[in-house]
């Protein structure tokens, strides 16, 4: 073996450990949170469970909150997905709104487990909040794929109220019995509007 592939070889090893200890913490942090409320459960407690000291838990997550939401890279390239590969056919909205519902608010046959871990997020504020944070920093992103679709300029005023607004719009279920049918309403109102700025897109 020669020393590049050597050199490779450890760092893939390296890379895998520090993915492992990640999705290790993250997953005895949801467990911990589940079955005794976010509150409840203490950092050094988390660290325990997943066999890590807790400033290794800190290199991994720089907040408390990190912890729950551990697929924050994969969000953005999903919102970008579901406007650059829609079918043909559908529009840039339509696309958000399956999206949103499907992501955001979850559909009627939700597992057990998406339904736990919704739950958990809603009854927790400091939880909602992060999480409405964290996919508003995908807007800028968001904008300009919107923008690229529909051949409008990158800083386009309408595509970047549009990306705002699909991202705001999963807030209307908080607290609602008919989120799911709160965030097709808010969409609904978004696709009026849409379609008079940009009737084929």
């Amino acid at each position: 073996m020669s020393e590049t592939t050597a050199q490779d070889a450890s760092m893939g090893r390296r890379e895998r450990k520090k993915a492992a200890t990640r999705q290790a913490l993250a997953d005895a942090a949801l467990r911990l949170f589940l079955e005794r409320g976010y509150d409840q459960v203490g950092i050094r407690e988390i660290a325990d469970a997943a066999d890590v000291s807790t400033t290794t838990l800190f290199k991994h997550f720089p907040v408390k909150e990190a912890l729950v939401f551990d697929e924050d890279a994969g969000q953005e390239a999903g919102l970008l997905a579901a406007v650059h590969d829609r079918p043909q056919g559908q529009s840039v909205l339509a696309a958000l709104r399956e999206h949103a519902l499907r992501h955001r608010v979850g559909t009627r046959d939700d597992d057990p487990a998406f339904a736990d871990f919704a739950a958990l997020v809603e009854n927790t504020p400091a939880l909602r909040d992060y999480a409405q944070h964290m996919w508003l920093r995908h807007e800028t992103a968001l904008s300009h794929a919107i923008a690229e679709t529909t051949g409008r300029p990158a800083d386009d005023p309408h595509c970047a109220a549009l990306a705002h607004f699909v991202l705001e719009a999963p807030r209307t279920a908080r607290g609602r019995a008919d989120g799911y049918e709160a965030v097709n309403h808010a969409f609904d109102i978004l696709e009026q509007g849409w379609s008079n700025i940009s009737p084929t897109a």
